[in-house]
């Protein structure tokens, strides 16, 4: 029970910093925005770690926030390794949106959202366990209409759909892989579920 109480503070505490960083955005009027990936400039980089962390207004922020925390619930119940997941999807996600994305200021937490459901979808399936392979079902019905949908290219410009696509590319290929790298869960036999 206290794993899984520390579990939900650390995704309370991830939550809680998008809220502050978009309040102290508001408050102190810095546009945090202009620190999104900005495709092939080199002042871009910046966005990788940081525009995930940073929404362009409320109705974005609110929109990203439930699918976030349920994602991260979801995640720390099914891997060892969960801060390390985010930090991957992050920052490959966002450096395939550097390369490839469309020129535009890229902000928002979709892509890792989009990546947690490529991850917790194929990982959950690769590990062949009973509680990640139900996680991943749950993920899939919950989420699968959204991650088809939301990585199609859209005429909206105020939607990142090459984030959501990258992010989720990002996520795949990290749920593939993950058992093939040193200390994944597939070398461990002990049940993960906090």
């Amino acid at each position: 029970m206290s794993r899984l109480r520390a579990n939900l503070q650390r995704v309370a505490f991830f939550i809680a910093t998008l809220w502050i960083v978009y309040f102290a955005d508001q408050i102190l009027s810095i546009d945090l925005t202009r620190f999104g990936v900005i495709p092939r400039h080199l002042g871009g980089l910046i966005g990788i770690p940081c525009s995930p962390f940073l929404h362009a207004n409320l109705t974005h922020l609110v929109s990203n926030t439930v699918p976030l925390a349920i994602l991260l619930v979801l995640l720390f119940g099914s891997t060892k390794h969960p801060w390390e997941t985010v930090a991957t999807i992050i920052a490959l996600g966002g450096a395939l949106l550097w390369l490839l994305g469309r020129s535009a200021v890229h902000v928002g937490a979709s892509g890792l959202i989009y990546g947690l459901i490529a991850f917790i979808i194929v990982n959950g399936f690769r590990e062949r366990k009973l509680i990640p392979i139900v996680i991943s079902l749950v993920v899939a019905v919950l989420y699968g209409g959204t991650l088809f949908w939301g990585v199609l290219p859209s005429s909206d410009k105020t939607l990142s759909w090459d984030g959501h696509l990258y992010g989720a590319i990002a996520g795949g290929l990290l749920g593939w892989f993950h058992h093939q790298l040193p200390n994944s869960e597939s070398s461990n036999s002990a049940s993960t579920l906090a």
